[in-house]
């Protein structure tokens, strides 16, 4: 089963990142926590394996999903949870991203297949209240911030992957101003479903005589249900058969002149979609500390229970997290989640800071973005799969649970940019685009918190990657984008854990483990 952590979120949220709230003091934010765990606990975790072993099934053109999920959806919006971060205007609570992320976590902790309809519908709620006309902030947003509608993305096509310049989904502009939408998309999750009553599609595609390449993409809507009731022509024409996340039914979409309407401005898709994107690539980030944290649960669970082996000491029998590798592993695994973790929370608070205007709290989320996505849906695989080593061949064996986490992990990597890609965002927008200026100032707040030989490293790797910008060899800063995400992100992480430890005995030891085995491996030959 799986327990989301309160106390460790509401230690990592006031007392190491120094959250304060004008109406939402700490008792608030605990009783609002643990309303949440109760449906997630109770309600989501349940469903995790079941969900995963019936999966969603395709009948015709309809999508039924696993046992249960129907019933589950239908409380999570009856307890207003998917409103938590929206803007009042259209029936949001207005909380902060800071809080809302400690909400979401446990989602996608206790059910990562069914976390991922309301993260995607976030962001197509986004995507419409940062670039939609007002009359289609006032028709769709209520709908979807209530969870009575549900959102989509459609970006990518069989023969583009990342490369969206090779979109060839069409829209024809119609006399009424309208668009006739035609085109195939794939890897679309919740493209079609049985928990709500209308899916509302987010659909890149290039209009007539649009420009070649991505500067020629657009951004439209495409509802399931038109608003005169009618059935628009965009119906799932097939399920994958995937690694994990079963219970997530990820379509292919076929658009047969569907309806669609312009969000925005024609050929400003690109930049659009970015709205979307970034605030998901966080989201990926926080479904990775989420999905660590239940493997962690489950492995120092079974660690408890499973007796084998003896005492070095009095040649009594005991259980495995007696053992020091066992209890090594355990360590890992926890020092790797809280890293992520503190890492994430962060970036939630500059993404508030940032919604104020505050043009450095901007500038720090969009910096922070890459690492946690990279960082943490990284972590997440690793932690996922020590799990399974600590249950030892029945980890191996469906029937215990945990591969099932390792599973759902892999995903994470891939999702929303792949972290090979945010790496070379990493490197080339957010590194050379300020000549190193944002990085800087991150390694003079690390100095004093973690060995000063890990931030002279990083100096001299971030030098020598400018050298390189200043060559024009860009093929040498690709090369070396990954180990130099890599190694930042966990500095960083080492960073956060100290501040943390300071109060905290446990964080102590587990910043402790972190400096000693986990940061003396970032060392990376760039030279």
């Amino acid at each position: 089963m799986y327990a989301p952590p309160v106390k460790d979120m509401l230690f990592i949220l006031h007392d190491v990142l120094g959250f304060t709230h004008d109406e939402l003091d700490m008792q608030t934010c605990e009783a609002v926590l643990e309303e949440a765990s109760k449906l997630a606990s109770g309600v989501l975790a349940p469903l995790n394996k079941s969900g995963d072993e019936q999966g969603a099934i395709l009948d015709g053109d309809k999508v039924v999903t696993a046992k249960g999920f129907k019933d589950a959806y239908r409380s999570y919006c009856e307890g207003g949870w998917n409103a938590v971060p929206f803007d009042p205007k259209y029936g949001g609570q207005g909380l902060p991203w800071a809080l809302a992320f400690l909400v979401q976590e446990m989602w996608q902790g206790a059910n990562m297949s069914f976390g991922l309809c309301p993260l995607l519908n976030q962001g197509a709620v986004e995507a419409i209240l940062s670039h939609g006309s007002q009359d289609q902030k006032d028709y769709y947003l209520p709908k979807l911030i209530s969870g009575e509608w549900t959102g989509t993305m459609n970006l990518t096509e069989p023969q583009a992957g990342s490369d969206l310049g090779l979109l060839r989904t069409k829209a024809e502009k119609q006399g009424d101003g309208s668009y006739k939408i035609t085109g195939q998309k794939i890897f679309i999750t919740y493209g079609e479903h049985d928990l709500s009553d209308n899916i509302i599609h987010l659909v890149l595609a290039r209009a007539t005589d649009a420009p070649e390449d991505v500067k020629g993409i657009s951004l439209f809507v495409v509802p399931k249900i038109k608003e005169d009731g009618g059935r628009n022509n965009v119906f799932c024409i097939g399920l994958e058969h995937k690694l994990g996340i079963h219970a997530s039914p990820t379509c292919t979409m076929n658009f047969d002149g569907a309806t669609g309407y312009l969000v925005g401005e024609e050929n400003s898709g690109l930049k659009y979609m970015f709205t979307m994107m970034n605030n998901a690539r966080l989201c990926v980030g926080l479904q990775g500390v989420a999905i660590a944290e239940r493997a962690y649960q489950h492995a120092l669970s079974y660690a408890n229970e499973r007796v084998q082996g003896r005492s070095f000491d009095s040649g009594e029998r005991v259980v495995i997290a007696e053992h020091a590798d066992i209890r090594r592993m355990l360590l890992d695994m926890q020092s790797k989640v809280m890293a992520g973790r503190i890492m994430a929370y962060s970036a939630a608070m500059e993404m508030d800071k940032s919604a104020l205007g505050n043009e450095e709290a901007r500038a720090r989320v969009e910096f922070l973005t890459p690492i946690v996505k990279t960082w943490c849906t990284d972590m997440a695989v690793e932690v996922a799969s020590t799990g399974i080593q600590i249950f030892g061949g029945m980890g191996f064996i469906e029937e215990s649970g945990v591969a099932q986490y390792y599973r759902d992990a892999r995903i994470l990597p891939i999702y929303e940019g792949t972290n090979g890609i945010q790496a070379m965002d990493f490197v080339f927008r957010k590194i050379l685009r300020d000549e190193g200026k944002m990085a800087k100032e991150f390694l003079t707040e690390m100095e004093g918190s973690v060995d000063s030989s890990y931030v002279k490293y990083l100096i001299d790797f971030g030098n020598h990657i400018l050298l390189l910008a200043k060559d024009n060899n860009k093929d040498a800063i690709a090369w070396l984008a990954s180990p130099y995400l890599k190694a930042f992100s966990t500095t960083l992480g080492g960073c956060m854990l100290s501040k943390a430890s300071i109060n905290n005995q446990s964080f102590q030891d587990i910043s402790k483990y972190y400096s000693d085995f986990i940061m003396q491996n970032i060392r990376v030959t760039y030279k």
